[in-house]
Order: C-alpha cells, then structure tokens, then sequence
C-alpha cells in the first residue's frame, strides 16, 4: 500500500544535508566549546541536570541561541534573494555582536570551518558564489555560514533554524555531561525537554529582523569573559 502524501514532510536531499552538517562528526570542532558553561560549572552555578536545563532555557531565549537564530535567518533571506551587500553586513554585525573574545572564537573558528568542509564536499554554483561575496569579511560567524549552505542548496529555513538550535542544545548538553557530570540519559532527557523550546524559537526568529537583536542572559555572558583566565579548562569556552 503506497502511504498517504505529506505536503510538510522536508525533502530528503534537504533531510539529508541538515544531519549531515549538523552532526557532531562534522568537522567544525563544536565539541571543543562550551559556551561559557565550564565557568558555571565551576562556580558551582549549574551542577545538576535540572540546572543545566535551567541555564540552557535562558541561553535559547534570552542569550546566543535567540540571537543566533534571527542572525541565522536573515543571512538566509539575504543569501536565498542574492543580495551579496545585505549578506555581507549581516556577516560583519554577527561577528562584531559577541559578547567576549571566546565567544567570538567559538561562533567564527566554527564557522570557518563549517564553510570550508562545505564547499569541499557540497559545493554547487550558488555557494560558490556567495562564499566569494563573503570573502573580504575577514571571519564569518557559524548561523552565517550555515544560512550561506542552506539558501544555496534550497533547505528550507524553518527546518534550518530547528536543527541547528537543537544542535546547538546537543553541544552544551554533551559539554555539560562531561564536565559537571550527569549521565548520558540526563542529557537526553534535556534534548527532549528543550525540543518545544527550539520548535517556538525558531518560528519566532524565521520573521524576526535584526532590530529584534539583543538578550539579557547576562550571567552566560559573564560566563565566558571569566572563562577566559580559568585555570583548569577541558573546552576552548
């Protein structure tokens, strides 16, 4: 029996190419950072999992992932619409916007990254193009160059904007598994939790513009900036 058509189901080339690039085999070094959470942990700010899943809500909705999501989508309108001037001013903003060096690190070293193994591996004409607009920004945050890969091989960027903030969740989950500690079915439980959470954001972010930039997780941000002179440190933030 052929199954019923879903007129919502995300095509599979597009299914295929956010868990590949999404995956934490890509070569982007996102398990070397932490967001700042290694501080929290050692100030003895987060040390259970309802804590963790505590500090990560806050992060989603008031901090970087809130603010890399609207950046995330309007790269991608800009990307998707070919307007090289508006991607480039998105790129410089997103850079500029982080709130610490280590931040800073985090969001570009991986977004370098991520361009270069696309473009190895899953260029076509399109991100070709846009990855030469790119190229006088001396550094290209991570959502810019994700939206970059996803407006050119047409993945949607509501399945986008989800993926990646459930991604990101997944990174500070696994930093927190191996730095607080809390058990490996811990973790999950909090991916599951924080499912709903992504799934809201990012319907918020997919129409937001970037006057809607800003947050007011501001413990996270100081997080990272202390993290800069811990001594002990297993992450690069």
């Amino acid at each position: 029996m052929t199954p019923p058509a879903n007129d919502d189901a995300l095509p599979s080339a597009a299914l295929t190419r956010l868990m590949t690039w999404l995956s934490p085999a890509f070569p982007v070094g996102a398990y070397t950072y932490s967001h700042g959470l290694e501080w929290a942990i050692e100030d003895d700010t987060v040390t259970t999992a309802a804590g963790l899943e505590a500090w990560l809500i806050e992060v989603l909705r008031h901090g970087g992932g809130r603010n890399d999501a609207i950046l995330l989508a309007n790269a991608y309108r800009a990307a998707a619409a070919g307007d090289h001037e508006a991607l480039r001013d998105i790129a410089a903003l997103a850079a500029a916007f982080q709130p610490s060096k280590e931040r800073h690190l985090e969001t570009t070293a991986q977004g370098r990254a991520f361009l270069q193994a696309v473009l190895g591996a899953w260029s076509n004409d399109r991100l070709a193009a846009l990855a030469t607009a790119l190229e006088p920004e001396p550094v290209i945050a991570y959502p810019v160059a994700l939206a970059v890969a996803a407006a050119a091989h047409d993945v949607p960027l509501e399945a986008t904007l989800v993926a990646a903030l459930n991604a990101f969740v997944a990174n500070i989950v696994s930093a927190g598994v191996r730095a607080i500690p809390i058990g490996q079915s811990d973790g999950q439980r909090i991916i599951a939790s924080l499912a709903p959470v992504c799934q809201k954001l990012a319907g918020e972010a997919e129409c937001a513009d970037l006057d809607e930039l800003g947050g007011a997780a501001l413990r996270a941000d100081i997080a990272s900036m202390k993290h800069e002179t811990q001594y002990t440190r297993l992450f690069r933030s």
